[in-house]
């Protein structure tokens, strides 16, 4: 397979950099077994059956992008550069990787404030990441964080305008618990509390699984032989609660329905011969056509970056020459992409 197979030509206008509103009012595309269909994500309940389960991905957005000053004291006087940081992942000895922009401005051993009482220090640099050691820790640290931090948009929203206030909800899922996502499971972000509980008093089932989205999700793939990339890790788990609702929902004859690209990674990560088994780690699964999926009967997910590694999954799911076909009709269609676009149901 080479890149070139899974590239598409996006007008740029239809790029979202804002979500519909309500969150459910957003465009559905259903792609099911010959037929494609049109609808909303408030339709979702007409598309699913009773004993299915959607498999949810609980992880939280932290404000993960700073803006902050380095002070440096020279010959000529004292020089000031902004610097901008984002929050990539901690690291075992309390500090964390983070991008930094532009990382050139700051020297090892500096500090760079962010806040009056938080600031960092610049431990080292590896593979085009700072290390930095913040002054504070623990609940300090994440109040800190809440009070300088922005939501971490991605790049394409980003670059047409900052984050700002309606972010902190909008770039946030309704079932949001578990802190460490620096990306949104932006299909997620869909549902609203009246349409989980709609769905689930039809007998839908609802599974929650944490897969921690890291600033990876957006690296573009460099390499035209696919089968040669390498995947960023991204931190997850899947509870013995949560393995057992899937697989009594697959024993039963229910569907396994994942509600974004995160959730079907981790739940395939965690499944096997016998079903999915009660998992934690990092997953640095690639999936591309030609994969066997374990336990993912169905997808919800938005739509994707051309030649990205998640166009090569929803192709495995539906196959290639299927999903090419569906971005061509969202595209005569003037579907919103992206994180804060529309939605596509992909029931093979």
């Amino acid at each position: 397979m080479r890149l070139s197979d899974f590239d598409f030509d996006l007008p740029e206008e239809l790029i979202a950099t804002r979500p519909a509103r309500p969150r459910r009012s957003a465009r559905l595309l259903v792609a099911e077994a010959g037929r494609t269909l049109d609808a909303h994500v408030f339709d979702l309940p007409r598309f699913l059956r009773p004993g299915d389960r959607l498999v949810l991905n609980n992880t939280r957005v932290i404000p993960a992008r700073l803006t902050g000053i380095r002070h440096r004291l020279n010959a000529e006087g004292e020089t000031r550069a902004r610097i901008e940081v984002t929050l990539l992942a901690p690291r075992g000895d309390g500090s964390w990787a983070v991008l930094a922009k532009p990382a050139r401005k700051v020297r090892d051993g500096e500090e760079i404030g962010f806040a009056p009482g938080f600031s960092a220090r610049v431990l080292g640099r590896a593979d085009g990441q700072l290390h930095l050691d913040f002054s504070l820790s623990g609940d300090a640290f994440d109040a800190a964080l809440d009070a300088a931090g922005a939501m971490p948009l991605p790049p394409y929203i980003a670059a047409r305008r900052a984050a700002d206030t309606r972010d902190r909800t909008d770039y946030q899922t309704v079932f949001a618990r578990h802190s460490g996502a620096v990306a949104a499971p932006t299909a997620s972000l869909h549902f609203d509390s009246e349409l989980l509980a709609e769905i689930a008093a039809m007998g839908v089932g609802l599974t929650e699984v944490t897969l921690h989205v890291g600033a990876g999700t957006f690296l573009p793939v460099k390499v035209d032989d696919v089968s040669l990339h390498r995947m960023h890790a991204e931190w997850g788990e899947v509870s013995g609660e949560a393995a057992a609702q899937i697989n009594a929902t697959r024993g039963a004859g229910g569907r396994v329905i994942a509600v974004g690209t995160t959730a079907c990674r981790l739940i395939e990560s965690a499944a096997g011969p016998d079903g999915v088994a009660p998992w934690h780690g990092e997953t640095d699964i690639f999936i591309t056509p030609g994969y066997a999926f374990c336990a993912t009967d169905g997808l919800m997910t938005n739509f994707h970056l051309p030649k990205s590694t998640l166009m090569m999954l929803v192709s495995a799911l539906m196959g290639r020459e299927r999903v090419m076909a569906l971005y061509a009709h969202a595209i005569a269609e003037r579907y919103r992409f992206f994180s804060y676009g529309d939605a596509s149901l992909l029931l093979p």
